[in-house]
């Protein structure tokens, strides 16, 4: 068993990652532009940053990405207040990894600020050594950056971690980084690359802890 274990955070501790899929499409009629159906893949598990800039004026040239994104984190930040809803599996793999002993951190390309709260608010802040966001690292996902400054803060090199991902960009810097990269896919299923990149694929955090315990990972 791995020492350590790393999760994302967005459709894989909470499921919100439905939450930015909406709000991608709706925010584009705010600004009125079409619906673009391949936005919300394209930008998930991306850098709530430039990196999103810019996949945002790849789709649309003519408008303010950075106006965009913050419009879509107000729709986020509403809806998620409303109600965070936890991942399937995500208590029983925390209390599991805890009592085997190993270090956990959360990686995410949100804000640092914005993981705290919400790992605060659902009652999982004590099961995390680290918690690392995207406005602490240079480079986004599908950069390694965060899943290494994680590893580091968890005193481990990433080879000694699983890292659990729900999104392309997310799996690619998780591959990158040298770590156990684990999809649990949520809103898109993995193509022929995501699938080679990936060490296993599993359809809640349940059942890789099983393959986990079971010495089957």
């Amino acid at each position: 068993m791995k020492r350590g274990a790393i999760f994302d955070m967005d459709g894989t501790l909470f499921d919100t990652e439905k939450l930015y899929w909406q709000a991608w499409l709706d925010v584009a009629t705010e600004f009125g532009e079409e619906k673009n159906y391949e936005l919300p893949t394209a930008i998930s598990g991306s850098n709530l940053g430039e990196e999103s800039y810019k996949v945002i004026r790849r789709f649309y040239p003519n408008i303010d990405a950075e106006a965009y994104l913050a419009r879509v984190l107000v729709e986020v930040r509403q809806a998620s207040e409303r109600n965070l809803e936890l991942m399937t599996g995500v208590e029983e793999i925390l209390n599991f990894f805890q009592a085997e002993g190993v270090v956990m951190a959360v990686a995410s390309s949100a804000p640092a600020s914005v993981i705290e709260k919400n790992v605060t608010r659902s009652n999982l802040r004590g099961y995390f050594k680290a918690l690392v966001g995207g406005d602490n690292v240079l480079n986004g996902k599908p950069a390694p950056d965060i899943f290494l400054l994680a590893a580091e803060r968890l005193n481990l090199p990433a080879s000694d971690c699983y890292v659990f991902e729900d999104s392309f960009n997310g799996i690619r810097a998780a591959q990158a980084s040298g770590g156990v990269a684990i999809m649990i896919p949520d809103t898109v299923q993995p193509t022929d690359e995501i699938k080679r990149l990936c060490a296993a694929i599993f359809p809640n955090l349940n059942e890789a802890r099983l393959a986990i315990k079971e010495g089957r990972l």
